[in-house]
């Protein structure tokens, strides 16, 4: 598991005051490249390979508000690595430790013309690295 901080800011919020749902898919995908850097992989290297990996599932279920201000831990875990496909969990946490959301992300792998590509063969480092830090239970 891997993590990253994160300062709420305004423009983030409602009226209220709370994170608006719509930011919470931002702070997973900050949180996935964070790992990915983390990991000594970026999207631009990725991309330069020739691959893309875009988003196929994603959802998030609301268990507190976190609120303008805050500081949040958002915790990510890779929990499955297949040759054409990969997942992702998340918790954020806020300044006390409370869960405040929980989500998790599919993706796929494909070239740059959109075709499935076996990321084994395509990137062979890539998936040896990743294929080591799947933290779930098809570990």
């Amino acid at each position: 598991m891997k993590s990253c901080f994160r300062k709420i800011n305004y423009y983030e919020t409602d009226k209220m005051g709370v994170v608006h749902h719509s930011n919470y898919f931002r702070f997973f995908e900050e949180a996935r490249t964070s790992f990915m850097e983390q990991a000594g992989f970026t999207y631009p290297r990725l991309e330069a390979e020739g691959i893309i990996s875009p988003v196929t599932a994603i959802s998030c279920r609301f268990h507190r508000p976190v609120k303008y201000g805050e500081t949040v831990r958002i915790d990510v875990r890779l929990t499955s690595m297949t040759r054409t496909r990969c997942a992702f969990s998340y918790e954020v946490l806020g300044e006390d430790g409370t869960l405040r959301a929980t989500g998790e992300s599919e993706h796929c792998y494909l070239d740059a013309s959109g075709r499935p590509v076996n990321i084994q063969r395509t990137s062979p480092e890539f998936f040896a690295v990743f294929s080591t830090l799947v933290d779930g239970p098809e570990k």
